[in-house]
């Protein structure tokens, strides 16, 4: 048997990839990562206009190799039309990142904001964005990927769904389902339809964005919380996750040297789920 390179393992140069949640902090440096190692990359977005932005700045080559769609995570038919004019433009679609996601404060927990209190309709807008904005993309491309028996699906799940954290409980219970989904489908897909379509997530721990910096860091100066504090301390590597930590272990689900890899969840958090506290 001939040993492959690992520029071989590791090529992404033809394939077309879907991204959801591309123009939020994590996905858009996935965008123009995935762009820069020679996928077409779809980036599906309610607001097509910053979509386009991640083209600024880039080299023309890797600027016309992104694709910026008009869509909903939470709305099929606009799925299924963005799905659509990827498919036309590119010519297939070899790959779906689930990136869409998040929470939200008025479903979490608070000094001035019981649990008891937290309204429905916020925990439900939860459950909706995180589990049905990866289940309805995975109905849609994945009925894609059933019909030219081969791809490959990447939820972005959470450390949460691995080890629930105080204040946020929809957002935690949302991202556990995800995992679950995920493990679901990828024997769904491999027994009913192909084994060459593999799923997978990736389990980040705690990255600074827009959603959760001052819940880790005191907003007039810049300080750790008490909560950042209590995170680092139960971090081994002892910092937050930057948008580059997910890009290695986002390659390698994507591309066929994770070929015999199916229906796991990667924790990318710098130890923080290994960790007993002490």
């Amino acid at each position: 048997m001939e040993i492959p390179t690992a520029a071989e393992l590791f090529s992404l140069e033809g394939r077309s990839v879907l991204i959801t949640g591309g123009t939020g902090a994590l996905g858009s440096d996935m965008v123009r990562f995935l762009a820069g190692c020679g996928a077409c990359v779809g980036v599906l977005a309610r607001d097509p206009a910053r979509a386009e932005a991640l083209r600024q700045g880039l080299p023309a080559t890797v600027a016309g190799r992104i694709l910026p769609l008009q869509g909903d995570v939470l709305q099929p038919e606009t799925l299924q039309a963005a799905v659509d004019e990827m498919a036309r433009a590119f010519g297939h679609i070899d790959a779906l990142v689930n990136g869409a996601g998040g929470n939200q404060p008025n479903a979490t927990t608070a000094p001035d904001r019981s649990f008891f209190d937290l309204p429905p309709e916020a925990l439900r807008a939860l459950v909706d964005l995180n589990l049905m904005g990866t289940i309805q993309p995975c109905q849609i491309v994945g009925r894609h990927l059933a019909h030219q028996g081969e791809g490959v699906i990447v939820n972005i799940a959470s450390v949460n769904a691995l080890r629930p954290l105080t204040r946020i409980p929809a957002y935690a219970a949302a991202k556990a389902a995800v995992t679950n989904f995920t493990q679901w489908l990828a024997v769904h897909l491999a027994q009913e339809y192909s084994p060459r379509i593999r799923v997978n997530a990736i389990a980040p721990g705690f990255f600074f964005g827009e959603q959760n910096r001052y819940l880790l860091t005191d907003r007039q100066t810049g300080a750790l919380t008490p909560r950042g504090q209590t995170i680092l301390a139960h971090t081994p590597m002892a910092r937050f996750g930057q948008p580059a930590d997910l890009l290695g272990t986002l390659l390698w689900l994507l591309s066929p040297a994770s070929a015999f890899v199916t229906g796991i969840v990667v924790p990318v958090d710098g130890g923080f789920s290994a960790f007993g506290g002490v």
